[in-house]
């Protein structure tokens, strides 16, 4: 028997897919959320309560004192590149395919965190994109909290040497894009700006 985590989870990834049952457009509400997202003129807005609780949980939330929960909206595509006016080779003069150093959701991550500094984010993931932007919910923790000091699953945050996680790179999100990765297979996974004829991100 499905429990109401597994119902909630498997009706958001119908939700994401664009499914059709004979009891929901799940298309419909999906692209009904993302209307409710543009709205707020914000690019941070701070939530109530996580949109897909099943993920939220699974990557550390908890319905206590202490979580701040924000929603953070990123522009999609890989920024702004000018094209340069001279002193170029025709080859190195293009725009297109150059690639942010960061991920979209890293992105998020650091914004988030700025805004809310007596946080620190533990964890984020993907709600909804649109044809411009990416949203992501940031999971942050304040650390200085004694429900949070108490709690033996988080009580690690309070520490000095995880201060500014998402500044430093150590989320789970962060961390893929970083080029961590050893062995067969990785070994242009993140090279230099100059490696490799400059297919660096």
């Amino acid at each position: 028997m499905p429990t109401f985590f597994e119902h909630v989870r498997g009706s958001f990834e119908s939700e994401y897919a664009g499914k059709k049952s004979p009891f929901y457009d799940f298309k419909a509400i999906y692209m009904e959320r993302l209307i409710e997202f543009r709205k707020p003129a914000e690019s941070i807005v701070r939530v109530e309560r996580p949109t897909n609780l099943p993920r939220a949980r699974a990557l550390g939330y908890k319905a206590k004192k202490g979580f701040v929960v924000a929603r953070v909206r990123v522009r999609k595509g890989s920024g702004m590149h000018h094209r340069p006016s001279r002193a170029r080779r025709p080859k190195r003069m293009g725009v297109k395919k150059l690639t942010r150093r960061i991920s979209i959701q890293g992105i998020a991550e650091k914004r988030a965190n700025k805004k809310y500094p007596n946080c620190e984010v533990l964890n984020s993931y993907w709600v909804g994109e649109d044809g411009r932007n990416k949203y992501f919910e940031v999971i942050m923790v304040d650390p200085q909290r004694p429900e949070i000091q108490g709690d033996k699953n988080l009580r690690w945050l309070a520490s000095s040497k995880h201060n500014n996680r998402a500044e430093r790179g150590k989320t789970s999100a962060q961390r893929k894009s970083r080029g961590l990765k050893r062995g067969k297979g990785h070994e242009k996974n993140f090279p230099s700006l100059r490696a490799h004829d400059r297919k660096a991100k």
